[in-house]
């Protein structure tokens, strides 16, 4: 067997061969797939292959006598971890970082810049190629990827996953209804054709899910939006024909008829060059999204493409009635599952104690899980490790007849470990859960009507956390109480919010290098544009938040080579009734939508004001109220424990 090392090296090599035989001094290989998705199928994880990190986020740079790999904080040791040799980390967002376009321009020895179209949103392709031109070098778009050249026979097929309707009961409107919204901004924006590439926007608008990534219910497919003459309105979905059942194209067809002269077309995957050149040749205009690969842009004539952010974006942000119902009850049924696991690991002190295994209703114990996980449920005196916990977690969760499967790779850290923002345990060779420190849980599950994450950080003997891990740890549940209480007039963006998340840390010295929240779909991508909460982002200053919205509340502190700490919940943006309404504006605040305890035992109460003890009184108060219905034995004893009043309250 080959070492892994030396298949990187062996790797870069041939890259690099590649790129000489193509007369390219550099070559750009980013995360994305041709839909620009931050998750992606195997077959499109060429960066991952190459540089064998294996993260959501990051961009990698080859060169003659360089490869380098960009990523954000939340990666920073995972990536150290896990880049093969002969690959440099730079530390992207950081002030003295230099960024990817003006590394190239700067480079000795680089003059032509290769990189994939389909992998490159316009915008990017665009900026970069102004920047190259500044400094008297090209930027190439190639016909074919020279990575897939290098892995040649071994790189994984296309998914073929099966699509599925979604009963109109939790997307809370018809096909139809969508695509009359779309017709009107479509004539705001003088366009008589939208395309639609990002998968969850093509799932959204169709009323359908898929399976084809791991943790997003999406299938690759395009889809367009025609405004014909006569009023017609015509969608068009591109997709592999072998994954529509009859009776999801029926539905769906049916879905659209709900409005007078609105159908849906079936057309194949790669129809969709041709469509749109067949589109500019009949002399009609085209909303391109901004994000759309730069390939798509480069087929339409700037005098026809309206080059604009997509109006799907906006649209499945806020969520109707229907998707806030559907949002509510899964994390309740999250929330049982999380409570029964944080029980079960109080319980059996982490598995080194007999405790009860989860049930499927009144069924037999869960299938799954490890041998291991299993003989330490049955108190063999071990407990579990890292990956061993995702596994008891995610048995308790399979106990939902409406979950559907994980919504991202849980994050099971203990211990150092935990500083790593996005950490991923590794089978085998991951840390064991102990009682020296803190056990850091990042998890959420996809349900057939709506999607869940959540953190909570313990320790299984709170009362020897130390002071400083306490008091750290409380700090940032004020900062995750200073973001659940906020109140802001109509307008404020998630950008503008994320201070006020950092400001009980900030007071103290600390701070977290990731943003303070991020958008969630419904039964969609748990990543979801194009709002969110962070100091680190600055394009969440452009998009307002607004009533209907979804995001996470999750501040954090991590100490690397120590312990990390996240304290995670869903909210929903919604009206706040104010005293005032200062320049007739509306004024908003949150709802959370998660209901799981924090353990209250981390808690320096010292630290503590009366208004933010009065939350967690009443947070914790909510958490019983709604789930105790929900659980019963052991699981309720515990949750009626995790929910006591601390302070005057107790």
């Amino acid at each position: 067997m080959v070492a892994l090392g030396d298949q990187g090296s062996a790797r870069l090599a041939a890259l690099r061969a590649e790129l000489a035989r193509l007369k390219l001094d550099a070559f750009l290989i980013p995360s994305d797939d041709p839909h620009q998705s931050e998750y992606v199928a195997a077959c499109y994880e060429r960066r991952a292959f190459i540089s064998g990190f294996r993260g959501s986020s990051g961009t990698a740079v080859v060169t003659a006598d360089a490869a380098c790999l960009w990523t954000d904080g939340r990666y920073f040791l995972q990536a150290t971890e896990q880049l093969f040799a002969g690959w440099t980390l730079v530390k992207d967002r950081l002030p003295d970082t230099v960024p990817i376009d003006a590394w190239l321009a700067a480079r000795d020895g680089v003059q032509t810049v290769g990189f994939d179209p389909l992998l490159a949103s316009s915008s990017f392709a665009a900026e970069l190629r102004v920047t190259l031109a500044l400094a008297g070098k090209e930027l190439r778009a190639l016909r074919a990827n020279p990575v897939d050249l290098v892995w040649a026979g071994d790189r994984p097929e296309h998914p073929t996953a099966a699509a599925f309707s979604l009963d109109e009961a939790v997307a809370g409107r018809t096909v139809g209804d969508k695509l009359r919204t779309l017709e009107q901004q479509l004539a705001a924006a003088r366009a008589d054709t939208l395309v639609v590439c990002a998968l969850d926007e093509v799932a959204w608008l169709l009323n359908v899910r898929g399976a084809d990534i791991r943790y997003n219910p999406v299938s690759y497919a395009y889809a367009t939006v025609r405004r014909e003459e006569g009023g017609a309105l015509v969608a068009t979905w591109f997709i592999d024909e072998a994954k529509v059942p009859h009776a999801v194209l029926a539905a769906l067809r049916a879905s659209a008829a709900s409005e007078p002269l609105a159908r849906v077309d079936l057309a194949p995957y790669d129809g969709i060059v041709g469509a749109v050149e067949a589109e500019v040749a009949r002399g009609r205009a085209l909303l391109v999204p901004l994000s759309a690969s730069a390939a798509l842009h480069e087929l339409v004539p700037d005098s026809q493409r309206r080059a604009l952010a997509s109006p799907i974006a906006m649209l499945k942000a806020c969520k109707n009635g229907a998707e806030l119902r559907g949002m509510r009850d899964a994390h309740l049924r999250d929330a049982r599952a999380l409570c029964r696991f944080l029980a079960w690991l109080e319980r059996t002190d982490g598995g080194a104690r007999d405790g009860e295994s989860p049930r499927a209703g009144s069924g037999g114990a869960v299938e799954g899980t490890s041998a291991r996980a299993k003989r330490a449920r049955a108190g063999d005196g071990v407990r579990v490790d890292e990956a061993e916990a995702a596994e008891v977690l995610e048995s308790f969760r399979k106990c939902d007849e409406g979950y559907v499967g994980p919504s991202f790779e849980t994050i099971s850290a203990y211990g150092p470990n935990g500083a790593i923002i996005h950490y991923t345990a590794e089978r085998g060779s991951c840390a064991t859960l102990g009682i020296s420190s803190l056990f850091l849980c990042d998890s959420g599950g996809q349900y057939v009507c709506g999607t869940t994450d959540v953190t909570r950080t313990i320790h299984l003997r709170p009362a020897d956390a130390g002071a400083h891990v306490r008091a750290c740890w409380t700090r940032v549940l004020q900062a995750h109480i200073a973001v659940d209480t906020l109140v802001f007039p109509a307008g404020t963006t998630g950008y503008q919010l994320d201070a006020v998340a950092r400001a009980p840390l900030w007071r103290a010295g600390l701070d977290y290098r990731h943003g303070t929240g991020h958008g969630v779909g419904a039964f969609l991508n748990v990543h979801e544009g194009p709002h969110g909460m962070s100091l680190t982002r600055i394009a969440t200053n452009a998009v307002a938040l607004q009533e209907g919205m979804t995001l996470s509340n999750e501040p954090g502190y991590y100490e690397e080579g120590s312990f990390g700490i996240r304290l995670e919940n869903v909210m929903a943006v919604r009206k706040a009734s104010t005293e005032h309404a200062f320049g007739g504006k509306q004024y908003l605040g949150f709802e959370h939508l998660t209901v799981v305890p924090f353990q209250r035992e981390l808690l320096d109460l010292a630290l503590l004001s009366a208004a933010e003890v009065s939350w967690i009184n009443r947070y914790h108060a909510e958490c019983l109220s709604k789930l105790a219905p929900m659980l019963c034995g052991d699981d309720l004893a515990w949750l009626t424990r995790a929910c006591m009043p601390i302070g005057d309250g107790a």
